[in-house]
């Protein structure tokens, strides 16, 4: 119940209906509460929680190569994680609620019009990812062309990545993986940025592998 102070023209406390009445360094005032939700938490709601939660843990653990994929995505009023996380809820989330789960060859760590390649392929051997990609300099493309390596392990959601692996004119790279992975899967990825580091090309998915360090 509200109190009214100094007759009906004056300030009031406490709650009457949907208004508030309260001081503040002196000085009277109001305010009326927010509208409650029927329903905060519906089944469409849930849903969408779930797909964000599940693709922005993967999109954080390699935020470095996503603020170089998509910050030709993000546009003046968006960053590159929201660019990042909301193509990947719309491409790359398949399943059913509440076991969604990510596709990772519909997966993008990039958006762009640059030229990646023909061909290019990954291979695990005593705890190194090597990466093999095609030379042939296409379109936009540059031997120069910096090539970004990726790892993704699904059931830690951790990630390791090098940002300059290479050229394209040297035709392949490597990647370290951390002992403590040996004997689980990864799934791993390729993305070609221009030497100026303007352009990227579209994400390669390489396929999932098992970490083998013999």
């Amino acid at each position: 119940m509200g109190t009214i102070k100094k007759g009906i023209l004056g300030g009031f406390s406490g709650k009457v209906g949907n208004v508030v009445g309260a001081s503040w360094k002196g000085v009277q005032y109001i305010r009326s509460l927010p509208s409650s939700v029927r329903n905060p938490r519906t089944q469409k709601q849930r849903m969408q929680r779930n797909k964000f939660s599940l693709i922005a843990k993967f999109v954080k653990s390699v935020l470095p190569v996503i603020r170089v994929g998509f910050r030709n995505s993000a546009g003046k009023a968006n960053s590159a994680f929201s660019a990042a996380v909301s193509y990947n809820i719309h491409h790359a989330v398949k399943g059913e609620y509440p076991g969604y789960e990510i596709d990772y060859r519909a997966a993008a760590l990039s958006r762009g019009g640059l030229y990646a390649a023909n061909s290019v392929t990954a291979a695990c051997e005593a705890g190194l990812l090597n990466f093999d990609w095609d030379t042939a300099v296409i379109n936009n493309a540059s031997a120069l062309d910096r090539v970004m390596v990726i790892a993704y392990h699904p059931g830690r959601q951790e990630a390791v990545y090098d940002m300059d692996a290479g050229t394209r004119g040297e035709g392949s790279g490597s990647l370290g993986l951390p002992p403590a992975w040996e004997g689980d899967e990864v799934e791993t990825f390729v993305v070609f940025i221009s030497e100026e580091g303007t352009l990227v090309s579209d994400t390669i998915y390489t396929g999932r592998h098992e970490v083998n360090l013999g």
